[in-house]
């Protein structure tokens, strides 16, 4: 069973609205755009963004977030095995979702891989100064202890090293930023080349 097959965790993540600002000022999304988003926990960001008519639907490794979102756009899926064709979307939206994928250079292979040429992406995840010093709350709720906080947040990222992650997948940064709000997070913004190639080695 997935550590995050947790009904308490899925119910306990609140709706924060500076998310959807920031995608409103960073990556603008058009009704009838096809949008994945990933981690979408009980679907509040993709709750909101279909009630403006966008085709999105969102992805969760927890079995209890379509129950609790109670919409029919919030599918069980992991990121690094997307169950959707190629280039089948227009953008990809994933807010503090990265850095709880183990197999992360996989996940972001399949993001890629189902994200049309001239598509976008965009990323918010946590500025950590050590790994997993932000998920301590989330680690009393999925393990009954703040020690395992590390297996919460699997990664400590940084643009550069999104960057690197989706750049051999033929997405390029637009935009990176510093945020602090709440806590200190990164925001990454991607677009995928005309022809989706990876960048050919020098």
């Amino acid at each position: 069973m997935s550590q995050y097959d947790s009904k308490r965790y899925a119910s306990v993540n609140r709706w924060d609205p500076w998310h959807l600002k920031r995608i409103d000022r960073l990556l603008p999304l058009l009704p009838g755009q096809r949008v994945l988003e990933v981690g979408c926990g009980q679907g509040h960001l993709t709750i909101r963004l279909a009630d403006r008519g966008i085709n999105i639907v969102g992805i969760d490794a927890n079995s209890s977030a379509p129950a609790i979102s109670g919409s029919d756009r919030v599918l069980v899926m992991r990121a690094e095995a997307l169950d959707f064709g190629d280039a089948e979307f227009d953008a990809i939206v994933s807010v503090h979702a990265i850095e709880h994928i183990p197999p992360l250079d996989q996940a972001m292979a399949e993001m890629a891989r189902v994200l049309k040429p001239g598509g976008r992406a965009l990323f918010i995840y946590p500025a950590e100064p050590i790994r997993g010093l932000y998920a301590v709350p989330t680690s009393v709720i999925l393990h009954g202890t703040p020690f395992r906080a590390r297996e919460v947040h699997c990664h400590k990222l940084t643009p550069l090293r999104v960057r690197n992650l989706l750049e051999p997948h033929g997405l390029v940064e637009t935009h990176h930023e510093f945020n602090l709000v709440k806590s200190p997070q990164f925001i990454s913004v991607f677009s995928k080349g005309p022809a989706g190639d990876a960048p050919e080695a020098s």
